[in-house]
């Protein structure tokens, strides 16, 4: 394509975006073309004045994601655009059409599933067509989530185990921040709840993002893909796992990585295996202990989750939670971490354990990392070369997992126990 820009970093000057910058500025190859884009010139050249070397003079473009004809031109301007700038159901849905009729490779770090419903529902056909890849949830949702379970069933494939059935994720240790920005991107889903009741429907649906659930506007059919066997219900609450003793709650993130790794599975052709079902948990631990923790975790989900949901109380955490474009202390930043753990079993009978996990705050520093390189991937042509609306596992495949462990993340699936026969 002849194009004049090779990556657009848009919501540079955020508190994750100054943080992407700040990665691509220092990993970058060199000659590519990075220019950063937002709403104010003057945020973005203090943002530039603070970066290290060739990306002291990056070009500066100011892009009001409500202004169609400047997304148009942005967008048809560089190759790849990589946009921090949520909440992406009231600011994105412009920039992915332009970036899928143009032909531009796009990714995000949403973990907003009406917005991808409806990315999925309008552009997939149109992203085929054009050969772009519209990569959603490139950071801590949904990175490990999607790469991991990936990864376990190419392990199991080439063991010759089968595919995959009952898959667990437990959160075994996660510590960093929470950002200003997803507490945004859970203000607009509650509001499009009041504001739209059929998105009860789209959130409570465990498929929603394959198969016939994808039904594009006006034309009552479905988008293509094949539907995964439909996952097993569970009620959000605590639960005590029989087989360890250990106590297990909700994860916040838990309904949106679970939709975006069934239309992984979808979009591979149901390659983890017909009777692939999936969930994630928090592991709060064993005894009094863990069950004090996990319903403390319970509560709290709850409680903002309902506080968020009504006027009145809604007021009052809009007061101490954090702002969009804040986030957390530099000590709260050093001392970040996560650990996941994919427990598998195949049709065979093998049992795998997958971990990715990294000394990083989730939701700034790693969410930097996973978000940059796949950003820097996407700008090397690197990937599986599947064109439509994906996950980072159908875009990027082994090429990102690659991209993470040189950057530190453990990614690594082991035999826990072999197949039968």
């Amino acid at each position: 394509m002849d194009r004049d820009l090779d990556l657009v970093l848009l919501g540079a000057t955020g508190f994750v975006g100054r943080l992407v910058a700040a990665h691509l500025a220092e990993h970058a190859p060199p000659g590519l073309r990075v220019a950063l884009a937002g709403r104010s010139v003057q945020r973005l050249t203090a943002l530039r004045g603070s970066l290290p070397g060739p990306a002291g003079s990056w070009p500066l473009l100011e892009l009001d994601l409500t202004d169609d004809e400047t997304v148009r031109e942005v967008a048809d301007r560089t190759r790849v655009v990589a946009t921090t700038a949520g909440p992406y159901a009231d600011r994105g849905l412009p920039l992915v059409r332009a970036c899928a009729a143009g032909g531009t490779a796009y990714a995000d770090l949403t973990g907003e599933l009406l917005f991808v419903h409806r990315t999925v529902a309008e552009c997939h056909e149109t992203v085929e067509a054009t050969g772009a890849r519209i990569v959603h949830a490139c950071g801590f949702d949904s990175v490990p989530s999607d790469l991991g379970v990936w990864l376990t069933a190419e392990r199991a494939r080439a063991d010759g185990a089968g595919g995959l059935t009952d898959t667990l994720l437990r959160v075994r240790s996660m510590r960093g921040g929470l950002s200003g920005g997803t507490i945004d991107s859970l203000r607009t889903q509650l509001r499009m709840l009041r504001e739209d009741p059929t998105a009860a429907e789209v959130l409570g649906d465990p498929l929603a993002l394959v198969g016939d659930r994808v039904v594009r506007p006006g034309s009552g059919t479905s988008a293509p893909s094949t539907p995964p066997a439909p996952a097993r219900r569970r009620r959000h609450r605590l639960q005590r796992d029989d087989s360890t003793g250990r106590w297990q709650a909700p994860f916040v993130m838990g309904r949106f990585n679970a939709a975006v790794v069934r239309r992984s599975h979808a979009l591979l052709d149901r390659a983890y295996a017909p009777r692939f079902r999936y969930r994630e948990v928090v592991d709060t631990g064993p005894g009094l202990r863990g069950a004090v923790r996990g319903a403390a975790s319970v509560a709290a989900l709850g409680l903002v989750s309902t506080g968020l949901a009504h006027r009145p109380t809604r007021a009052v955490l809009d007061r101490l939670l954090q702002a969009p474009g804040e986030g957390p202390s530099e000590r709260t930043l050093r001392q970040g971490r996560f650990r996941f753990e994919i427990e598998a079993l195949t049709e065979r009978g093998a049992l795998y354990r997958t971990t990715v996990a990294a000394g990083l705050d989730p939701g700034y520093a790693g969410t930097a990392v996973m978000f940059g390189q796949a950003a820097l991937a996407l700008a090397a042509g690197e990937g599986t070369g599947r064109a439509g609306v994906l996950t980072p596992a159908t875009a990027f495949g082994p090429a990102l997992v690659d991209r993470l462990r040189a950057h530190g993340f453990e990614v690594s699936a082991e035999q826990l126990r072999v197949p039968r026969g």
